[in-house]
């Protein structure tokens, strides 16, 4: 690992930090809250690609880990990583590992811009929403007592929200592409 490496995993966990302190959105009927911080593992994955975008979401679980006002709502420590919401910052380090493999693998420098748009937005919505769907959903059903699909069901109240969050990681990655490339294999 490179000084380079260190510092992109340094600084986009402090990106996701930052996007800590924006306030939570709370329904009544899911225990989770809605946060900025959800951007963050697509933006790390499609700007500076899986093991950096994943080395940096396990940076700052272990931040959390250790006590660390870091999540959204100021919220740290073990209990949040056994809570409601563990499922979904586990996976933020799967997701953003497999946001960054889609985007290291789909978006090249010869394609025209459509194609790295829609490579971007494939990436952010497969890694950044999917993935971290399917850790966090089953998580959020054992813990809340709730059948699957009821969880399922009430965590579509979440989709809108990601998807414009995948629209922005996409402009962002394309932009960092087209202005100081980060991804692996065009540093």
């Amino acid at each position: 690992m490179t000084t380079r490496d260190i510092v992109l995993i340094a600084l986009f966990t402090a990106i996701m930090v930052v996007l800590g302190l924006l306030p939570p959105i709370t329904f009544g009927f899911i225990p989770v809250p809605i946060t900025a911080q959800s951007l963050g593992p697509m933006l790390a994955g499609c700007i500076i690609g899986a093991r950096r975008g994943a080395a940096s979401m396990l940076l700052l679980v272990l931040l959390v880990a250790i006590g660390l006002p870091v999540l959204s709502g100021g919220r740290g420590g073990l209990g949040v990583l056994v809570g409601p919401s563990a499922g979904y910052i586990v996976g933020w380090v799967v997701g953003a590992f497999v946001c960054g493999l889609i985007a290291e693998r789909l978006v090249k420098e010869d394609q025209n811009e459509l194609t790295q748009f829609l490579a971007f937005l494939a990436a952010s919505i497969v890694g950044g929403v999917a993935v971290v769907y399917l850790f966090g959903v089953p998580w959020l059903a054992y813990m809340s007592g709730k059948a699957f699909f009821e969880t399922a069901v009430a965590s579509l109240v979440f989709l809108p929200g990601d998807l414009i969050k995948a629209f922005v990681a996409m402009l962002a990655g394309r932009a960092v592409l087209a202005g100081y490339p980060l991804l692996p294999q065009r540093a």
